[in-house]
């Protein structure tokens, strides 16, 4: 019995050793630095939203930037921005862990300024006729959304869980969320739901334990709440913490074309 339990936590101190290599790595290398105070970190425009000059069409953006502090060694923060034709602002729909209600919808001009000293990078980007045709029911997803008081940044729901919640409401919406957003296999009210980059499937119990099997994603193996991945179309590694070690994503949009970063 005690050679038993000896075994077993040593199999606990592995498994737990390598879900945090990564976030640990990442903290004591400087890449995420948790000094200073978040209202004095750059909220700098990353150059990556359009202007109604450079696309007067409609537009439709995903993003994804390191969390604030220590958090950003685990994972990332993810928001939508939506822009109908015409109009000279964005909406930028996202949760937050310091509001009441946690869900926020705000208007802007610059949906793409980086987050609190981490730049963002795009993760979809439609425009024109398809974006057009999301944003009604990207509205509509974002007021039915169920639960827009909460935040928890592990295991969810949290920003990631919205994002990703949004995403499979929204038919023709497709985006691969990185490995690092912690909290998108968190689904409400159920364990089995459609992969967020389309053709495939995520089950997931709490967002503790699941897999995702899909075309964009590959292969993610969840456990505690951090992933790993292995995606065979566009090769690369899914670690938790580090994310994608390979080729570039698949970034989903301008009129339902796929391209990579």
């Amino acid at each position: 019995m005690g050679r038993r339990c000896l075994r077993l936590l040593g199999g606990l101190g592995l498994l737990l050793s390598l879900l945090l290599i990564g976030p640990l790595w990442l903290l004591a290398s400087g890449q995420v630095s948790g000094g200073g105070h978040w209202s004095a970190a750059s909220r700098v425009p990353e150059g990556l939203a359009p202007t109604p000059h450079e696309a007067p069409g409609a537009v439709v953006q995903v993003y994804a930037a390191r969390a604030w502090g220590w958090r950003g060694a685990f994972g990332v923060h993810t928001w939508l921005a939506t822009r109908r034709p015409g109009a000279e602002t964005y909406r930028m729909h996202h949760v937050l862990s310091w509001r009441h209600p946690a869900l926020v919808s705000q208007s802007t001009v610059s949906p793409d300024r980086a987050w609190y000293g981490n730049a963002p990078v795009l993760l979809a980007d439609y425009r024109g006729r398809s974006a057009e045709a999301m944003i009604g029911a990207i509205e509509a997803a974002v007021a039915a959304y169920p639960l827009p008081g909460a935040y928890y940044a592990w295991p969810g729901p949290n920003s990631n869980t919205f994002t990703a919640w949004v995403t499979r409401a929204v038919p023709g919406l497709e985006v691969v969320l990185p490995v690092t957003a912690v909290g998108k296999d968190y689904l409400p009210g159920t364990v089995l739901a459609s992969a967020p980059g389309g053709a495939g499937m995520t089950l997931s119990l709490g967002g503790l334990l699941g897999m995702t099997l899909a075309r964009d994603e590959g292969l993610e193996l969840n456990l505690l709440g951090l992933a790993w991945g292995l995606d065979v179309r566009r090769p690369a590694l899914k670690l938790p913490g580090i994310g994608r070690l390979g080729m570039p994503p698949v970034i989903k949009g301008h009129d339902g074309e796929t391209r990579g970063r």
